[in-house]
């Protein structure tokens, strides 16, 4: 590995056996109802010569077969449902999956009858693997190139492997394939992180509760592991650390299908789409959905085999005929219609310009020539009544497909900084919140979020686009006292269908709105008061992508 600037911090993290770690045991048995060989604890050697440890599920039957790699620290010996058991709500349960399947993974049960091997894999230090366990490091994606070439080398293999599952398992293809082993022939990420600091650990700037869950219960040590959250305290802008953990998208080429949710934001829908646009592969495709991750990943294990025995097989079957992008326009809670799409984002987008009033509350169409203010106070996360709030009502169907941005005029009354987190709400015609799934397992959740901390409202001008903000989050930039900035947030890709009549709700506020599995911001450096600028000179705006009316009317 090449010599960094950083020093990785570590932690002894929670020790495997108080998460009823059994240790090592190589086994070796045969479910002879699914013709399934089961191996138990197989030591693969690395490069350096630690050993890490996979489980391998393949045919009964004579033969090769292609390999379906699943890649995560979250403990291969582990039943899926002891981890979604402590998400309630999540909809992940046995009825979706076997007694093999593991936490966002592929279910042997599903995979091995229909000709392919499953192999799951216990990272460089997690859980009885040796080594440091590091998260999404350069030495990672090193490993997993030995892997793949392992498991592309075995007897029972056909020389072909693929990526597949969620989360962890889809943000760890970004890594491993921007790496180009030679035996890896295509990758199915299913919800994957792809630019660890602003997606995960840093939203707008605002440090997120996420490295609290790394290491923890979920990923246990052998002997230590990166102290995420040390090294956030560390590096709280992006640098080299954060740089390295990121894959060069570019540098992906095989085929990839790539499956995205509406629902996962503060998590994976941003590094999704983003890894979906900038991977070079020339066969790839994008499904978007908005329901729970989990339910929708086990409910397509059809189209994920049609995949992978196109590229890992070299069956001729329907994948040729695939669309390019296949997205779902929510209307309400698992409610939406499926629409075939040829990019993304979509070419026919007219980008809307909304304009805040803060004298009425409103969003419109026209800017106000009156300036006005709308002020909240900041300090106190718990008052969820101190907001700004702008809605504008539709008098026609409107679909709302792709990349939001909020432009506002701000200033902070009582400190040098500010922290702002956005929601974007629909409200039927009866005045109802209508809820959407939102991450794990939270039923009433919004539209769309963004965040930003205004110190780190410098853009990166060569990444931004007009609808697509992107900060370089590289130095601090404090207010003055009286000094009113323009910033631009980006919200996250969202879908909606609003019919004549139903409003949108931009909320402003100082803290989340809602609470949260994973990314909470309960560490606030807000003080005082915010104050919004709007109209005049203040042209704080909504920039929405709405989508002409073809295809849903």
């Amino acid at each position: 590995m090449e010599k960094t600037d950083f020093e990785l911090r570590f932690t002894r993290g929670k020790h495997p056996s108080g998460g009823g770690y059994a240790g090592l045991r190589p086994g070796y048995r045969v479910d002879e109802k699914l013709g399934m060989i089961c191996e138990y604890d197989v030591p693969v050697t690395l490069r350096d010569g630690v050993k890490i440890y996979v489980n391998i599920f393949r045919p009964k039957a004579e033969g090769q077969y292609p390999v379906v790699l699943a890649w995560a620290p979250y403990g291969k010996h582990e039943g899926a449902d002891d981890y979604y058991a402590m998400l309630p709500g999540c909809g992940g349960s046995k009825a979706l999956h076997s007694e093999y399947a593991r936490f966002e993974g592929p279910d042997p049960a599903d995979w091995c009858p229909y000709g392919f091997i499953i192999v799951y894999v216990d990272p460089r230090g997690a859980w009885g693997s040796e080594g440091d366990l590091t998260f999404m490091s350069p030495q990672e994606a090193l490993d997993g190139y030995d892997v793949v070439e392992w498991a592309g080398t075995q007897a029972w293999s056909n020389g072909k492997v693929g990526m597949n599952g969620v989360s962890y398992l889809g943000w760890s293809q970004w890594k491993i394939a921007a790496m180009n082993p030679p035996h890896l022939a295509a990758i199915n990420p299913w919800e994957g992180v792809s630019d660890f600091y602003r997606e995960l650990v840093f939203h707008g700037g605002i440090r997120s509760n996420f490295t609290a869950m790394f290491p923890g219960t979920m990923c246990r040590p052998r002997k230590r592991a990166e102290d995420l959250l040390a090294m956030a305290k560390e590096h709280p802008l992006f640098d080299e650390y954060w740089a390295s953990k990121n894959a060069d998208l570019s540098k992906i080429t095989v085929p990839a299908f790539v499956v995205a949710s509406w629902s996962d934001h503060g998590l994976h829908t941003r590094g999704t789409f983003e890894g979906f646009k900038k991977i070079s592969s020339k066969e790839k495709w994008l499904r978007v959905h908005g329901r729970k991750k989990w339910v929708d990943y086990y409910d397509h294990v059809d189209m994920q085999r049609q995949f992978f025995d196109r590229f890992l097989k070299g069956i001729d079957n329907e994948v040729k005929y695939w669309p390019a992008v296949n997205l779902e326009v929510r209307q309400k809670y698992n409610v939406g219609n499926y629409r075939q799409e040829n990019e993304w984002p979509l070419a026919r987008t007219q980008y809307t310009k909304l304009f805040l009033d803060a004298s009425k509350n409103e969003l419109n169409t026209s800017p106000s020539s009156e300036v006005a203010q709308s002020r909240y106070k900041a300090d106190d996360p718990r008052d969820k009544s101190q907001n700004a709030v702008f809605e504008i009502k539709f008098p026609q169907k409107t679909e709302l497909t792709g990349h939001t941005k909020l432009k506002l005029w701000v200033e902070a009354v009582g400190s040098d900084d500010m922290e702002l987190f956005v929601v974007i709400d629909k409200f039927d015609r009866t005045g109802d919140r209508v809820n959407f799934p939102s991450q794990s397992g939270f039923d009433h959740g919004p539209v769309a979020y963004g965040w930003l901390r205004v110190s780190h409202r410098e853009l990166d001008m060569e990444r931004s686009t007009p609808h697509q903000p992107v900060l370089k989050h590289q130095k601090e930039a404090k207010l003055k006292p009286s000094e009113v900035v323009p910033v631009e947030i980006e919200l996250w890709p969202a879908s909606v269908l609003f019919e004549a009549g139903e409003k949108l709700r931009v909320t402003v506020l100082g803290s989340d709105l809602h609470a949260h599995v994973a990314w909470e911001h309960t560490i606030s450096a807000n003080r005082g008061e915010h104050v919004i600028h709007t109209g005049g000179d203040f042209d704080s705006h909504l920039l929405v992508p709405v989508i002409p009316s073809i295809g849903h009317d």
